[in-house]
């Protein structure tokens, strides 16, 4: 697997009005009919990869004649960037089409400010935010690439902020926790001059008999290193599905330390271990429904429903800032559900 993974819409946004027609929010929709919309998905992203190929590899015969632009042939190409524009909406609201992605009932406490991210929206500057974990960031157990949280999220915030030039790097890498994720953590974060880290960690460690004192202990080192670098940071925790949850007891110390650490450090912690529990037991949604056949890794609707959620929580703590509203910036801590 590739290392970096960026996902971006370049193609749909060469006209930042044509991307103020995307909704600010989808409506919730997915999954009896997800096999077959992901298929159809997964077939016309092919098609749209060998469409923005075919100009590239014909530039250099093209570059020596002069091209006479076609107002009428521009009007038919700005055309088709809003359907393509509107397709990329409706994909991504498809999967919800049958059980929505409600947040937990009661809703879910502020993630806290993220000041980097703001600021650099403000200023309309690039912002860059690295996925950093294993498995469930690259997004085994996802029919496509498209479908795994990273990307779905790059849309979701592209969707929000339709002007600004916003990078999503996946580097996830199957298997690994915290003691693998350290060793890469300056050439697959540091180097790629994060503004955002979002580290999904633990999983493997419970699964593995890892001591959890001593995750939390290299979670918090790399943290620190983090936000040396200047990067706002956001902890994900295990997911709850069967093989995680056959481990109960050090799942728990798992979570309750890395909560610790954030409070410590003063960064956000997105529960998912919490919301998914509360996806199956207070909203009776099968865990079937969200997590694959091996018991572990979450389905398309599971990576879609994460996403949104942790979309919406993102740009909660972003308004927080752009709103005009005076956050500490040493008071970002999630407050677990």
């Amino acid at each position: 697997m590739s290392r970096y993974c960026p996902f971006r819409f370049s193609t749909l946004l060469t006209a930042a009005g044509l991307a103020l027609l995307l909704p600010a929010s989808l409506h919730a929709q997915t999954a009896p009919q997800q096999t077959a919309q992901q298929a159809a998905l997964s077939d016309s992203a092919k098609t749209e990869s060998k469409a923005e190929r075919k100009p590239a590899e014909t530039t250099s015969q093209q570059a020596t004649a002069p091209v006479a632009v076609n107002p009428a042939a521009q009007k038919g190409v700005t055309g088709k960037a809003i359907e393509k524009v509107k397709e990329v909406a409706k994909s991504a609201s498809d999967i919800f089409n049958r059980v929505p992605c409600l947040p937990p009932k009661g809703g879910s406490k502020s993630m806290g400010s993220l000041p980097r991210v703001a600021n650099k929206l403000v200023a309309g500057l690039p912002v860059v935010i690295v996925a950093f974990g294993s498995s469930s960031t690259a997004g085994y157990g996802a029919t496509s690439p498209d479908f795994n949280y990273p990307n779905r999220l790059a849309a979701q915030l592209r969707r929000q902020y339709p002007t600004a030039n916003i990078s999503v790097v996946n580097a996830g890498k199957g298997g690994e926790d915290a003691p693998e994720m350290m060793k890469r953590l300056e050439t697959s974060v540091l180097d790629m001059h994060p503004d955002l880290v979002i580290w999904q960690v633990g999983t493997n460690a419970v699964l593995r008999n890892l001591d959890p004192a001593e995750t939390a202990k290299l979670v918090e080192e790399g943290i620190g290193r983090i936000q040396a670098a200047g990067a706002d940071v956001v902890l994900i925790d295990p997911q709850y599905s069967p093989r995680v949850n056959e481990h109960a007891e050090s799942a728990g110390k798992m979570m309750n330390l890395l909560n610790k650490v954030a409070e410590l450090r003063k960064v956000g912690v997105f529960p998912r271990f919490a919301v998914m529990k509360d996806w199956h037991e207070k909203q009776a949604i099968p865990i079937e429904n969200f997590v694959i056949a091996d018991g572990l890794h979450m389905s398309d609707w599971g990576y879609a429903c994460f996403a949104q959620l942790l979309g919406d929580d993102i740009i909660r703590s972003v308004g927080q800032i752009k709103l005009g509203v005076a956050v500490p910036a040493d008071v970002r801590a999630y407050r677990p559900m």
